[in-house]
């Protein structure tokens, strides 16, 4: 079986999900290739422009939503995407030998919405956020997405051209068919049956995979000292990637949160793109490492905390929760989204009641004052290792991609 995995990226949120989806494939020994706009990694089996006019065009695609999306006045600033513009892709996927397209996050007008029509192959498609169900925001916060979107049920902060109600509309127009979608959480996956768009379509829950031979718990001491992080401090991590001032990250709620919070041994260490986030905002001690490439570097400062705090409104899944738990550092968030499917409450980590500073602060008291630091921490992996194994993962995708395949066959002939 040939799997080709079609994605903006092979890095980025999305593009890391769907990265190490092809990853666990090749463990399986299923023949995956991966074919991106924007390549990152040095991987053989990822695919990306070549020629000079196709790298700038692939480039410069991003930016041609951007005067559709100033039509919009909306205090919704979370990226929208209208996917307008004809790709050369499809050419090259219906000429293709793959035997199935595993599509995943294919925004920056990488696929139009007419382009994912015209796609031949057999089809599954892999959602890292709401994007497919909705018009052309990518995190919606209203139900428009559940009853359709109309002139009369537009939300009062919305002036100018309704881009979400005209996106939406052209995907009822072309997307006549139904695709097998996978969502990484079983959260995203009710929402896609709730939607107006997808309710009727197939639906799988499959976790985001992880490597958890590789993600696994360091010797805490030598991961400090890698740090140089005192051995008498508590950590607490906080990962930020330059979208964590939305309001669906729940930074604002952080805030709040460390305010009830005394202990003078905590500091908050946060590490990834945090040039938006002012540290003097923070009432507490924070230790600010950078962004960090290197996974094994990562995995080390994972292993070196007592706690990841994720305080996030919205996560499709969380992905740093899960490498996190995997390293066996307990993960404190609310019971939101596909947060609930990695954290099991006073089990593995903490889930705090929705979007209360106060509980989010007892998470984080009840976790650095625990006597069962061990077993948490057993217990956080151990779940890891039973849900998301990279290579479990795997073999669910297999079942999935097989049953698209027979379904595709004409028995007739």
């Amino acid at each position: 079986m040939k799997v080709i995995h079609i994605s903006s990226s092979d890095s980025g949120g999305a593009g890391r999900a769907a990265y190490r989806i092809h990853k666990s494939l090749l463990s399986i020994g299923i023949n995956s290739e991966m074919w991106v706009n924007r390549k990152k990694t040095k991987d053989s089996k990822v695919f990306s422009p070549v020629g000079k006019f196709s790298k700038i065009l692939a480039y410069l695609k991003p930016h041609t939503r951007i005067p559709f999306r100033q039509l919009l006045l909306t205090r919704n600033t979370i990226l929208h995407s209208p996917a307008i513009f004809a790709s050369s892709w499809i050419r090259k996927i219906n000429q293709s030998d793959a035997d199935i397209i595993n599509l995943h996050w294919v925004q920056h007008e990488m696929l139009s919405i007419s382009d994912i029509a015209k796609i031949k192959k057999p089809i599954v498609w892999t959602l890292h956020d709401m994007w497919a169900f909705c018009g052309a925001e990518h995190i919606s916060w209203d139900d428009r997405w559940k009853k359709g979107y109309y002139k009369a049920n537009r939300p009062t902060h919305e002036k100018g051209f309704d881009l979400n109600k005209w996106t939406w509309e052209r995907k009822k127009k072309y997307w006549k068919k139904s695709y097998h979608i996978i969502t990484p959480s079983n959260w995203l996956s009710n929402c896609a049956k709730q939607s107006k768009l997808m309710f009727k379509w197939p639906v799988s829950t499959i976790g985001n995979p992880i490597d958890t031979r590789f993600w696994r718990p360091e010797n805490k001491k030598k991961c400090r000292n890698f740090f140089k992080f005192s051995h008498k401090d508590k950590i607490l991590l906080f990962g930020t990637f330059g979208s964590n001032l939305e309001y669906h990250k729940g930074f604002d709620i952080l805030k709040k949160t460390l305010r009830q919070i005394n202990n003078k041994n905590l500091k908050l260490v946060i590490f990834g793109e945090n040039k938006k986030i002012k540290l003097s905002e923070l009432d507490t001690q924070v230790i600010d490492i950078g962004f960090i490439k290197k996974n094994e570097e990562l995995k080390y400062l994972y292993s070196a905390a007592d706690a990841t705090i994720i305080p996030s409104r919205i996560e499709s899944f969380g992905q740093m929760a899960s490498e996190s738990s995997a390293c066996g550092t307990p993960v404190i968030a609310f019971r939101t989204g596909g947060l609930k499917d990695i954290v099991e409450h006073k089990i593995t980590g903490y889930l705090a009641k929705n979007f209360e500073s106060e509980d989010l602060a007892n998470g984080i008291n009840w976790i650095l004052s625990s006597k069962n630091k061990k077993k948490i921490s057993q217990n956080a992996r151990k779940r890891i290792i039973n849900n998301f194994d990279n290579y479990k993962i795997a073999k669910k995708y297999l079942k999935v991609y097989c049953e698209n395949i027979v379904s595709k066959i004409d028995l007739s002939k």
